[in-house]
């Protein structure tokens, strides 16, 4: 079903006003009849009285950015978009199916569910307002909380994701999908399980990422722009059947899973020590190698094999030692 526009003027404040003199002129007309004892128009006035009030229905007001969708005993007849105050037939009824819908995103989170009572710091108790039939088009955001995922390696991994959304199509996401709002929900658990199995959470050897079919470095930690943008690729051709347009999505959470991430803590340790001991005996290598080329080109000293050997050793001791190298004086011959 496409979306669209109920054709109709601003004319709500108009209907009002002839409406409440409608009103004043039958309640004088009621009291003139009840002086003249004119039956006729004491009974005009009474039905005028207790029909009045049905304009009153088809007076609808819209802020920026929201709209309302009508439907006449099952006909779908328009969606009005654009802010104003308006009069639409009476009979019409505003769509939203998740009008009471709570989920963990703007607009939604604090809002509390109609019928409930709030208590403020105060003490002061208050009923809350019935939901609004209307359908927000501001762009909104929606929190869907964290999710234990296995990676392509099978480690299991803890993700959140926030995506930023709104609705294009009303009528679609009125008349195609059952809730709007539970259909995104779901589709972002979907996506995400799709996208983040496909990853690991850190670079690894042999994974390719791309379907390419050749080994890339892509990881959850290191590729999380390319990784988001393929979630919200994801979302959004799976809600285009519902009217919803994926603005962004976000990774705002990344970690291991409790149970494993002491031991891959271990593990980055481990292969940060491994990385710093690489660099650390390249760069001793690289400076005993100047010492003795330094040496034999200013013929400081001639060393036999057996002595440059002894040099190397000690050299590389006190480059790759953890500790301070203590000094010992050899007042004597090597032989």
């Amino acid at each position: 079903m496409t979306e669209k526009i109920y054709t109709t003027k601003k004319n709500g404040m108009a209907v009002l006003l002839l409406t409440l003199l409608l009103y004043v002129a039958a309640i004088f007309a009621l009291v003139v009849g009840c002086i003249q004892e004119n039956v006729a128009l004491i009974v005009i006035s009474a039905v005028v009285l207790s029909t009045g009030w049905i304009p009153f229905c088809g007076l609808k007001v819209l802020k920026p950015q929201e709209a309302l969708v009508l439907t006449l005993f099952g006909d779908y007849k328009g969606t009005i978009r654009e802010p104003g105050f308006y009069f639409v037939n009476p009979f019409c009824t505003s769509i939203n199916p998740a009008s009471t819908t709570k989920l963990a995103q703007s607009g939604d989170a604090s809002t509390p569910a109609a019928g409930t009572v709030a208590i403020s710091s105060e003490g002061v108790v208050a009923a809350a307002a019935a939901p609004s039939k209307k359908i927000s088009l501001k762009a909104m955001t929606l929190n869907n909380g964290r999710q234990k995922i296995n990676d392509c390696l099978g480690n299991p991994v803890e993700i959140g994701i926030a995506v930023i959304w709104k609705v294009t199509d009303t009528a679609k996401a009125v008349f195609n999908v059952d809730n709007y709002k539970e259909y995104l929900s779901l589709q972002c658990d979907s996506a995400l399980r799709n996208i983040v199995r496909i990853y690991p959470y850190d670079v690894a050897q042999n994974v390719d990422t791309t379907g390419d079919g050749q080994a890339d470095e892509g990881s959850l930690r290191g590729s999380a722009e390319v990784v988001a943008e393929r979630i919200k690729e994801e979302i959004q051709s799976k809600v285009n059947e519902a009217g919803l347009e994926i603005i962004e999505a976000r990774i705002t959470y990344l970690a291991y899973a409790p149970e494993i991430a002491s031991v891959m803590l271990q593990r980055q340790q481990a292969s940060a020590i491994i990385d710093a001991r690489k660099m650390i005996v390249d760069g001793a290598v690289g400076m005993v190698e100047m010492a003795l080329d330094r040496l034999n080109e200013k013929e400081l000293v001639d060393l036999d094999e057996e002595r440059k050997a002894a040099m190397v050793s000690n050299l590389l001791v006190v480059l790759c030692g953890n500790h301070d190298a203590q000094p010992i004086v050899n007042s004597g011959s090597l032989y």
